[in-house]
């Protein structure tokens, strides 16, 4: 079984999507998404340098059309299961069928803009807690009047809130923790987003989603989400809700993930999956950054995905 992932904000690098320009449509295909977005995705993917695909208006859409695009070049109908993180659900929301990749595309641009300015209306920011027993860390984020805003698994908790809060968890941090300030705009996944959320949700009202045609997980709290709707409706909600992409990873334990496939730009996600699912579970991991990836990408697809459970099925009736 094979799960295909799509990474979320602070995955992005300079020049990422330059050598997907080379294959044909890709460029025209940014082009059109980019007047959907209310960004040049081209520019963005190519050209622009660290600090100005750091701008969340700019990011969201620019990782949401990266994971689109590559998408197009596999065989997804082979594909079981979806998850994306943060941003990324809604391009695995595209991915299982629930919207187009154009609706999907238009709701990044549109989250994108409004979590940014969310983001001016007072000083917030994040951390990144790496260590550290999980049960003090969650006292000492609530502790400091913070958010866990993002429970990565293999000993990784994103905390977020006021500057004051921040500093605070940073010279009092728990033990056997490391306290890392992240690059971002303000505190994403907490009740500071609440303007980007009421903003979203009257685009998202105008949305008839279909229901998914693969394994869709939630980063609310792991679960597979079978109806478009309720996808739609916790689409929305995460834009306050934190993600729990821990619960996501342990869905992919319980569900018996044999393979995954991280969508550009990899390799945020693959290295959680491998940190957290240890051992003899642990799944091929497949990391698609550029065009020369997707020979590998197809074959670990062939080898887990669909046709490979069916061809499995063919050899034990004969």
């Amino acid at each position: 079984m094979l799960a295909v992932l799509s990474p979320g904000q602070g995955s992005q690098k300079p020049g990422f999507l330059l050598p997907w320009l080379d294959l044909t449509g890709s460029e025209a295909r940014l082009r059109s998404w980019s007047e959907l977005a209310g960004v040049d995705l081209v520019h963005l993917g190519t050209e622009a340098d660290a600090e100005e695909i750091k701008d969340t208006a700019r990011t969201q859409p620019l990782l949401v059309a990266a994971a689109l695009l590559a998408a197009e070049h596999l065989p997804m109908d082979e594909v079981t299961v979806t998850a994306g993180h943060s941003v990324g659900e809604l391009g695995a929301a595209a991915l299982a069928g629930v919207l187009s990749p154009e609706t999907a595309i238009t709701l990044a641009g549109v989250r994108g803009r409004e979590m940014a300015a969310a983001c001016a209306l007072e000083p917030t920011g994040m951390a990144a807690l790496l260590g550290g027993d999980p049960d003090e860390v969650l006292a000492a984020i609530e502790a400091a009047g913070l958010h866990p805003a993002n429970r990565n698994g293999a000993g990784q908790v994103v905390a977020a809130g006021a500057i004051t809060g921040l500093e605070q968890l940073a010279a009092t941090p728990p033990a056997k923790t490391r306290v890392i300030r992240l690059q971002v705009a303000g505190a994403f996944h907490t009740p500071y987003m609440a303007p980007a959320e009421k903003a979203l949700a009257v685009v998202a009202a105008e949305i008839t989603p279909t229901d998914p045609v693969r394994t869709l997980l939630s980063n609310l709290d792991g679960s597979a989400v079978g109806h478009g709707p309720d996808v739609i409706q916790r689409l929305v909600h995460q834009v306050t809700a934190p993600v729990r992409w821990d619960l996501c990873m342990r869905t992919l334990a319980d569900l018996g993930v044999t393979a995954v496939l991280e969508l550009p730009p990899a390799g945020s996600l693959a290295g959680l999956v491998k940190r957290e699912l240890k051992g003899p579970g642990l799944p091929e991991i497949v990391t698609l950054n550029t065009p020369d990836d997707l020979p590998a990408a197809r074959d670990l697809i062939a080898r887990h995905g669909n046709a490979s459970d069916r061809q499995s099925t063919t050899e034990v009736d004969a």
